[in-house]
């Protein structure tokens, strides 16, 4: 038995210490309440090193009354009230146009207060960190804004969408932040912001605790995920047998049926007198099967 639960312990660790903040549970926990990192994140990306957080939360959950509800990754606001939705996407399917437009407009409805003017929306960013290159034009980063056709000029209306390419991990600020994100070891980090915290997280007694909390949770909800996705799985061949077996009982049922039907026809022809062979083509029976109900008609 301890040497069950040594060896679990083995895992557990192994796990946390292979974790990056590239796996969107650890960067939460690596952001959660840390105002330091998230400027770090911020100030880069944006290319703005007066961004001061005055705070973040993680796990937010915002509830649309009117249609799909959100719960947002990482949640940060400024010192000029701006507000700041990071996203880590390792799925190009998690970080599609419209999903970063939803996200927007969801911030929108979420901050503008009733009896506020439009005026006083905040500025919004949802900022999309991506394993891959989605939008495949080899950029480091895509600054998305609304523009007016005509003349090309940015409609200035407060919402931003960025999408960062994690792939472009050189040299330059951004470069290291993005081999940051890949980085599994405190001290080859290079924001010290970072290593602090990945330090607590994965060499403490407390934060592998936390650690732990979470990965057994984790585990305990795909497990119960994949045996609901079993049950379901057997549900289905079951009712798939059960409507075969439901298929085959009524084509059974109709065949007596028919049969019944043809017997009596078969009966009603030969006491009208009708020969063997005009009785069997006309009821379908079987001859062997005429014969034998005329024998009994006749006893």
């Amino acid at each position: 038995m301890q040497t069950n639960e040594s060896s679990q312990d083995s895992e557990i660790k192994h796990v946390i210490r292979s974790l990056c903040m590239m796996n969107n549970r650890f960067m939460n926990f690596m952001l959660d309440d840390n105002k330091e990192a998230a400027q770090v994140f911020l100030r880069i990306i944006l290319g703005d090193d007066k961004i001061k957080v005055k705070n973040v939360r993680i796990q937010s959950f915002i509830q649309n009354i009117y249609g799909h509800s959100s719960q947002l990754d990482i949640l940060a606001q400024d010192s000029k009230g701006r507000y700041f939705n990071v996203e880590v996407q390792r799925s190009d399917e998690g970080a599609p146009a419209r999903r970063a437009r939803f996200y927007s407009s969801i911030l929108d409805t979420h901050f503008l207060q009733p009896g506020k003017l439009y005026e006083e929306l905040p500025d919004t960013y949802v900022i999309f960190i991506t394993e891959n290159d989605v939008l495949h034009d080899n950029l480091p980063l895509y600054n998305i804004r609304r523009r007016i056709d005509e003349n090309a000029k940015c409609f200035e209306d407060g919402s931003h969408i960025i999408y960062v390419n994690s792939q472009r991990r050189d040299d330059t600020a951004l470069g290291k932040l993005m081999q940051d994100l890949y980085c599994t070891e405190p001290k080859n980090l290079h924001y010290h912001e970072f290593s602090e915290r990945m330090e607590f997280l994965k060499y403490s007694k407390e934060g592998e605790a936390k650690m732990t909390d979470v990965i057994e949770e984790y585990a305990a909800r795909k497990a119960e995920a994949a045996a609901k996705a079993v049950e379901a799985k057997m549900t289905d061949v079951i009712e798939e047998y059960a409507a075969k077996k439901a298929e085959a009982v009524a084509k059974e049922a109709a065949k007596k049926t028919a049969q019944a039907r043809n017997v009596e026809l078969a009966k009603d022809l030969l006491s009208e007198g009708e020969s063997i062979e005009r009785t069997v083509r006309l009821s379908k029976l079987s001859e062997a099967e005429v014969r034998e109900l005329a024998s009994k008609l006749s006893a």
